[in-house]
């Protein structure tokens, strides 16, 4: 119900320009309040950011389509998912940080991703992660870790 509000609305500040009210109603839904500070504000604000916020993939969109840059609040709501987590690390942190490998490590696919192409290097805590599961524990042992570590064999 709400999204079909805030497509409308997004739908009337199309045609005739932003208003608060519209913007107040598509930042019901955090698709459509993404979509009203690139297609209609065409900037960022805090209100479209802070509705975008409400959902981890249309956090990491603000950050990079909208802020174009990291920013506390849309990490931080990327990495209520781990695999959002990951992705903001690779495509807008680019670079490795303690809050996104913390999120990261609640997957094992993840944490093998983020070790190989985030980090480049083995860590305790994302081969603990990567080991939970058979195929990515045997994936970090040979692309991350690139020996056998006693952690990672009693896994396999």
């Amino acid at each position: 119900m709400t999204s079909r509000r805030s497509k409308r609305a997004f739908k009337i500040a199309e045609k005739h320009g932003p208003s608060d009210e519209t913007r107040n109603i598509a930042c019901k839904d955090p698709e459509y309040a993404f979509l009203y500070a690139r297609d209609i504000d065409k900037k960022p604000r805090d209100d479209t950011r802070k509705a975008a916020c409400e959902d981890p993939w249309w956090a990491c969109c603000y950050a990079r389509e909208i802020d174009k840059e990291p920013r506390d609040d849309t990490r931080k709501a990327a990495c209520e998912n781990s695999k959002y987590a990951y992705e903001y690390a690779k495509n807008i942190d680019e670079c490795p940080r303690d809050d996104t490998r913390k999120a990261v490590c609640g997957d094992p696919q993840n944490a093998c991703n983020y070790a190989l192409e985030i980090d480049k290097c083995s860590r305790e805590d994302t081969r603990e992660a990567a080991c939970r599961d058979i195929y990515f524990a045997y994936k970090y042992m040979l692309r991350v870790d690139k020996e056998l570590k006693e952690e990672t064999w009693l896994v396999i």
